[in-house]
């Protein structure tokens, strides 16, 4: 059984760490958010800079068998490594609708740098509650965004910002088993854009 030393000096422990890790947080968080894009190539990055902000919507996901199913979703894209990167979050089902002890479906983060010796953007996806973890290349295609890889089994996957508006755009994932002759649809997010009072009740 601890004696009441003990207590004493776990609870300054614990406040010391609290403290320590406050302004730690604070630290990683500065180096990590940027307040707009790097200067040297600002007008490439408004590319997924467009989407700077949160957003709300709806997720629906399509089965190999036909099912579809639904569920509330919440974006949140922001600049990130001194405005060299647009980094996001994707949760679903989103936090201010779900039920009371509703486990994530989906809480995963994108990076997105721009390379400009290529002039395309290097992405990585990365979701824990799925384990899923996606490299991929990014470019404009007439008003879309298109983003594509392979996977160890050939499989090509795209991901693509489609019917892009200031306050709303259409979000799909389709995959390819012969090489682009034919497409399955397998998500599409639906968002708009969260308005301020939204935001600040957030």
């Amino acid at each position: 059984m601890k004696q009441t030393g003990d207590l004493c000096e776990d609870s300054d422990n614990l406040d010391l760490f609290r403290k320590t890790n406050a302004t730690e947080f604070l630290e990683f968080r500065q180096a990590l958010i940027a307040s707009g894009p790097a200067s040297d190539r600002a007008a490439k990055m408004m590319l997924y800079g467009q989407f700077i902000g949160s957003w709300d919507g709806t997720v629906f996901v399509h089965r190999p068998d036909g099912q579809r199913f639904e569920n509330s979703c919440e974006v949140h894209f922001g600049w990130a490594l001194a405005g060299r990167a647009v980094q996001d979050v994707w949760i679903a089902p989103s936090r201010k609708t779900r039920n009371a002890g509703a486990e994530d479906g989906m809480y995963g983060t994108t990076l997105r740098v721009y390379d400009p010796k290529t002039d395309q953007w290097e992405i990585t996806w990365i979701d824990p509650v799925r384990r899923n973890f996606n490299r991929m290349i990014g470019r404009p295609v007439g008003n879309e965004i298109l983003q594509e890889y392979r996977d160890e089994d050939g499989k090509i996957g795209q991901w693509c910002f489609t019917d892009i508006r200031p306050n709303s755009f259409h979000w799909i994932s389709r995959e390819s088993n012969d090489g682009r002759l034919t497409w399955n649809l397998t998500a599409e997010f639906f968002l708009h854009r969260r308005r301020e009072e939204e935001t600040m009740r957030a």
